[in-house]
Order: C-alpha cells, then structure tokens, then sequence
C-alpha cells in the first residue's frame, strides 16, 4: 500500500512564538510557548489553538532559519526558505517599514547591523556599501566588501543569495510612492538593479576605490555603452593604436554614424595626444593599460592631468591590471572599466563588464544601460562574488609566475621578442614600475619563425587550452593572427602591428615548474 510521502516532512519540533515588535520591550519570553507536530499529510495539531498550514507559516519567528535542521537547511534552497519567512512578515502593522533600534534576545538590533530593510524584512542598497575604510588590505576587501555589513533578515547565509526575480512588489501605491521619491528602500524592475549584482558591484568599488560601479553583461557591452553615454553626438574621441579589435571595430564602424570622429595615437606619445586635446574639443580619451595584446602602458597620472585641463573625460581600461595591481582612479582616471570575464571573475566560466568611478559619470552610462539592457545575470553575479574571493590570491600568482617566464622566455635564442611590463625592455617598464604594483598574468611574446612554426609551438604544449580570453585558473594560449584576426589579409594585419609569430600566453594557477617543462618541451620540438 501506498504511504504518503508527506508523513515525515517534518519531525516534532519547538519554536518561539513572533516577537511582538510593537511591544515596548523589545525582549519577548524566554519560554518556549508554542509546539508543533506533523504526523501525517493531514494532520496537524498546534497547542495555542492555531490550525492549518497557513497559519503556522505566518506564525514562524525571524530566526526560523537556525532552527531548522542541518539536514533541511542543506536541502532547502534560502530563497525558498526567505520567501516562506518574509510572508510572515507581511503584515505591516506588526513590522515596521523600516529596521529599528530594538534588539531581539539581547542581539545587536537589526537597525545598526543592516540598514534599511522594507516591510518585508527584505535588506536593500544602501547596507551594501564599500568597507574600504574597514579593511586595510585588497585581499580582505575582495572577500568581505559589500557582504561583511550584514545579511538580509530572511538568511543568516555567508554567502550571498541568489535572487532570482524580474519584478518588485510594492504593499500599496503610497509605498510605490514613497519608493519614486527616494523615502523608501526597494528595487523597482530586474534591469534597473538586483541585490546580487549590487554586491559584485560594491566589491569593485572597493577596491577602486569608486563612489560607484555598474555590472553589464560582458566587458564590449560596457565598453560600448559608456562610449554612446559620455561622447555626443558630434564628439571627439582619442584612442590608442594597440587594442581590443571589437572595441577598435565599434569606434570606426558604429560612432561614426553618430558623427563622432576619432584620433588614433600611439599609446606612450604624450605629444600626440597633446595635440589632439589642442585641435579638438575632445569628449573622452579611451585607452587600455596595460594594452590588448602588446600590454603597453599609458603613464595614467600624466594623461590624467591633460585631460583634466581641457575638461575631458579620461577611461582606463585596466582589465589586463586588475584592481589588485593598478588604481587607476587613484592616479587620476576619471572612470576605469574591467572586462570582469577575466581576472575578476578568473574561472572561465563568467561573461561579463563593469565600470567604475564617481556617481556622476556612472549614472550617465547607468540611465543609457536601463534603456539598452544588457543586464547581468544574478547567477553571473553570484559567480563574480565567489571568484573575487580568491582575486587577490590568484593576481599574486600569476604575477609571479608571468615574470618568471618572461625572463624566461627572453633568455631563450628561439624567442626574438617578450612584450611583458615587468621586463626592463619594455618601452613602458618605467611607468610600469611608478603605476602598478604588478605586472599581471599575460605575457606576449615574438616565436623566431613563421605562422607555421608558431602554430607547431602553440599545438605542442600540453597544459594551456588553446583558445581566446585570458585571466582565469587555467592557462591559456593562442596566435593572434588566426585566433583574432584571420579574416584579414596580411596587409590588414601588419597595420594592427598583428605578427604571424606572435604568441599571446595567459598563465594559470598551475605549477610553475610543470608550465616551465611544457614551454620549454614545445620550444625543443620547433
């Protein structure tokens, strides 16, 4: 015969009865007031008189998430557990719409641990705030900025939720009010803000040290919705011979036809730029540092004080540096972007973009995003968080083993040319040495012989994937010429300063002996 499987959800257990919040003393009874027993799918038996399901939900207390099993709290999701929890809560008259000073079972009150929270209990934006003044190091930053300030009611988790939702709910029209007039905490609509990615964006702003950032679904689209917001219609921009092809690709196919004209330098030739700022009413100078793939330097504190002069906006994108080795805000950039995809996020698994800086430039490009879209994902997010977690730690070795190798691979007669900023002869490396405090996990370097050759090189190495991007645990390799720029005859190459023996090296995490045996193996077979 067939048994229900209902008849043990749940085992006897105690619970408190609700804390009554109205109460002039914040401390409810110690007793143990209420008792519940399920023993069957029907049966339901509760001693304070209380029957059915839905009453015993809402009589659930705030902490209801402790004093569930290990076993149950392994195999309930906290949303879930969050969702049945705020219901109880949603009586508006018995909690508060916004957090109090009291204090439960002498607790430190939800007021000072978490900031605002709605009726709901739920916690919003302004507890996730930077804690750089709280951390003195990178390293605790990354783990802790944007989480350590406190938790959502509903989750006594250390990792932060997931919150998987397209909408907001509001209790009424006054409360939906109050929201539009900035009196009340919530989030309105999925693409204007979620509390996952407002963590992974708190982060980011810590270490930068940025008034704010926004998170956008991978690193062209916040390359290209920060250009549309910050240069008119019209505009001028400056920009730099050495970089990403797409965003190359966007700035002469797209701007253009919003009649924005542009000047190509070099990216050391100060003198060039000077004259560009001279000639032209120059919007914004958008350049990389280190550069995408040759990882040339801009000297950011000198550049920043042109551009400051003539009133122009400069973005720095430091996804080759990460924030572990470079500040660029702090030497003077008005905005730094990431491609989080990267060195950030660093497990291979994650696409997407950010930038930073004051809050007035981000809300340009912020109200641009609302209207485009290309919103992170939450599950991104959550991923994001987890990775910067270990950011510090994985910079650190990377760094470590890419100036290992480049003074490696520059001793080697089989090598004609390493382009690494650590490296004394690097063009930059002087700049290199004032800005950054390493020299980052890519390394670029000139294979003595042609494509063919340079291609035997890549195809016999065992430990790095052959394939684009750059910055994760594992190694990566690949040939610019074909991995990038195949569709492009020689000509249109050699213009880019694209080689068919250039080899672009990102290393991992692994073992820096096993790296250096793989290499040098593949450098004996050519």
């Amino acid at each position: 015969m067939a048994v229900s499987s209902c008849a043990r959800v749940f085992p006897a257990f105690e619970c408190r009865s609700e804390p009554d919040f109205s109460s002039a003393n914040p401390k409810p009874e110690k007793t143990r007031s209420a008792r519940f027993s399920l023993h069957g799918s029907s049966n339901l038996a509760l001693s304070g008189g209380v029957s059915g399901l839905s009453s015993l939900i809402f009589r659930f207390p705030p902490n209801f998430v402790r004093q569930l099993s290990t076993k149950a709290r392994r195999n309930c999701s906290n949303i879930g557990v969050a969702q049945i929890v705020a219901a109880s809560w949603s009586n508006p008259s018995a909690v508060p719409t916004t957090a109090t000073s009291a204090s439960v079972d002498g607790a430190v009150s939800d007021g000072a641990l978490l900031g605002s929270c709605n009726s709901n209990g739920v916690q919003f934006s302004d507890s996730v705030t930077p804690e750089a003044s709280l951390f003195s190091s990178d390293g605790t930053i990354a783990v802790h900025a944007g989480e350590r300030s406190g938790r959502s009611l509903v989750t006594d988790a250390i990792t932060t939720p997931v919150v998987n939702t397209t909408a907001y709910t509001f209790e009424n029209t006054a409360q939906l009010l109050a929201f539009k007039e900035g009196t009340h905490k919530s989030y309105e609509y999925g693409r204007y803000g979620n509390y996952t990615t407002e963590v992974a964006e708190a982060k980011i702003s810590a270490l930068e040290g940025a008034e704010s950032t926004l998170f956008m679904a991978s690193g062209m689209n916040a390359s290209t919705v920060l250009l549309m917001a910050l240069v008119p219609a019209g505009g001028h921009l400056v920009t730099t011979t050495d970089c990403y092809r797409k965003t190359r690709i966007f700035i002469q196919t797209f701007l253009p036809k919003m009649g924005i004209t542009t000047t190509v330098i070099d990216p050391a030739d100060v003198e060039a730029l000077k004259v560009a700022l001279d000639q032209h009413n120059v919007s914004l100078f958008f350049t990389e540092s280190p550069t995408n793939p040759y990882l040339r330097c801009v000297d950011v504190e000198l550049v920043s004080k042109l551009c400051r002069s003539k009133g122009t906006i400069f973005c720095v994108d430091g996804t080759f540096a990460t924030p572990i080795n470079q500040k660029a805000l702090a030497l003077g950039a008005d905005i730094v972007l990431h491609s989080a995809t990267k060195f950030i996020a660093g497990h291979n698994d994650v696409i997407a973009g950010c930038i930073s800086g004051s809050e007035e430039l981000v809300s340009k490009v912020r109200s641009l995003h609302h209207v485009l879209g290309g919103v992170l994902n939450p599950n991104a997010a959550y991923l994001i968080i987890r990775g910067m977690k270990t950011l510090h730690l994985r910079v650190q070795e990377q760094n470590n083993t890419a100036m290992r190798m480049a003074q490696l691979l520059e001793a080697h007669p089989k090598i004609l040319r390493v382009h690494y900023p650590g490296l004394p002869s690097h063009p930059e490396h002087h700049i290199a040495k004032q800005q950054m405090t390493g020299f980052g996990g890519v390394v670029s370097f000139e294979v003595d012989g042609d494509l063919d050759t340079t291609a035997k090189f890549i195809d016999s190495l065992k430990i790095p994937y052959l394939a684009p991007s750059f910055g994760g645990c594992e190694s990566i390799v690949d040939q610019p010429t074909i991995m990038s720029y195949w569709d492009l005859p020689p000509a249109e190459r050699a213009k880019f300063g694209i080689k068919d023996n250039l080899v672009r090296f990102s290393f991992g995490v692994e073992e820096y002996e096993d790296l250096k045996a793989d290499i040098l193996q593949a450098l004996d077979l050519i």
